[in-house]
């Protein structure tokens, strides 16, 4: 039975774990069994059925903590239905448009058959860390340009997916 699912994310200022916790909660609505776990703290994921991988975007790349995950559990994942979700547009074209992965994410997606991958948008607050995080702000650029409507209906979507999957088996 199709039912455990990891939802691995890399994050710097807690976004990008909202995002997943949201993520993972709507799957435990549509009755799977779902942890959202920081990619560096997970040392298995053998015992999960299905996984999502989200990464905070920094200067076109993912967070390291996500990039790390995918290489260290890459033959596992392999097998694995798998998603990524990316975060970080500090505007509001990942509400207007399809922002494609950054190019390292999409190598990722491809070696590893990767289900789908979608951008939300990001939030950056007063306190963010980093110097550049803090020039952001200093610009008057930051904010919190997540949807979490989007992200709830991306979150269905993968249930959808497992529990046909799971009519199959």
């Amino acid at each position: 039975m199709l039912s455990s699912v990891l939802v691995a994310y890399g994050t710097t200022n807690g976004s990008t774990a909202q995002i997943a916790e949201a993520v993972a909660t709507v799957l435990r609505k549509d009755g799977l069994t779902a942890d959202a776990l920081p990619a560096r703290s997970v040392t298995s994921v053998a015992s999960y059925e299905a996984v999502v991988v989200g990464g905070a975007l920094y200067a076109g790349r993912w967070h390291k903590d996500a990039r790390r995950f995918v290489r260290r559990h890459r033959r596992v994942l392999a097998g694995r239905p798998l998603w990524f979700f990316s975060s970080g547009p500090l505007d509001a074209s990942a509400a207007e448009r399809d922002i494609p992965p950054v190019p390292g994410v999409h190598k990722a997606m491809v070696r590893l058959g990767v289900r789908e991958h979608v951008t939300f948008g990001g939030r950056l607050q007063e306190g963010a860390k980093g110097w550049v995080a803090r020039m952001i702000l200093r610009d008057g650029k930051g904010g919190d340009f997540r949807d979490f409507t989007a992200i709830e209906e991306w979150a269905a979507r993968i249930a959808t997916d497992l529990r046909a999957e799971l009519g199959r088996r």
